[in-house]
């Protein structure tokens, strides 16, 4: 089955407004997004899908493909979707988070390995959470997974409870996951979860994964110990560049 990557990329990013072209040691930050991509054996092929014709020009630039997408997508995976409508000859999609500018390619191989099992429909990471900072922070996701190691919830507050324990000790009674924010999905699938209304659990959360669990569909999580670094802000980047 051909697997293709697509890199979503918008300029008009409410925290930080053209974040896929500033320069990271004398590249984009797309570009070594797109260049660390390509080194995933298991992609057939990788695409830029953005909205601006200023990224659609770096990436020209640099000799990488790209599709212009609409202006009014709410998310990547909508984004996605878009192209995915486009090359019906791919059999899965991975999602590859334009902001994070060293993913390691190995993270690719390993989500795109969950699609040699034919009843795999979507598929991420997670990660082992070590750190009260983590484990409390409401913006990092995490995973509940079942002993089959699919995703049954998502939440930004811890979950489980544990009951009658200090929260100081609940990383020492119980092993906690955190999401990894890359996706896989099976085309059809893609084309099938873009066009369900936001759930009410989605809404809860703003975590668009709850929209797919509460409409029945499946996701296979995959354990990583690779930690990514995603570039959300201004301050994101100084605080990378200064430790390069």
């Amino acid at each position: 089955m051909d697997i293709l990557g697509i890199i979503p990329a918008r300029y008009a990013s409410t925290r930080f407004p053209g974040k896929p072209l500033v320069e990271i040691k004398g590249k984009t930050m797309i570009r070594r997004v797109y260049e660390q991509a390509s080194q995933a054996g298991s992609l057939s092929q990788i695409v830029v899908a953005t909205d601006d014709e200023r990224i659609a020009e770096e990436v020209r630039n640099f000799g990488g493909q790209y599709i212009l997408t609409a202006s009014d997508h709410q998310s990547g995976t909508d984004r996605c979707a878009e192209v995915a409508g486009l090359l019906p000859e791919f059999g899965a999609i991975i999602n590859i988070q334009g902001d994070e500018p060293y993913i390691d390619p190995r993270q690719i191989e390993l989500l795109a390995s969950c699609f040699l099992q034919p009843a795999t429909q979507l598929a991420t990471l997670v990660k082992k959470i070590s750190g009260e900072h983590e484990l409390f922070n409401p913006n990092i996701p995490k995973v509940v997974t079942s002993v089959t190691g699919e995703a049954i919830y998502f939440s930004r507050h811890p979950v489980p409870y544990l009951r009658n324990t200090a929260t100081e000790n609940w990383l020492e009674k119980h092993q906690y996951y955190k999401h990894i924010g890359i996706y896989g999905y099976r085309r059809d699938t893609l084309l099938e979860i873009t066009r369900l209304p936001p759930s009410s659990l989605e809404l809860a959360e703003s975590l668009e994964q709850l929209r797919w669990l509460e409409n029945n569909y499946r996701i296979v999580t995959k354990v990583t110990d690779i930690e990514t670094i995603a570039i959300d802000t201004p301050e994101d980047l100084e605080r990378l560049n200064s430790n390069l």
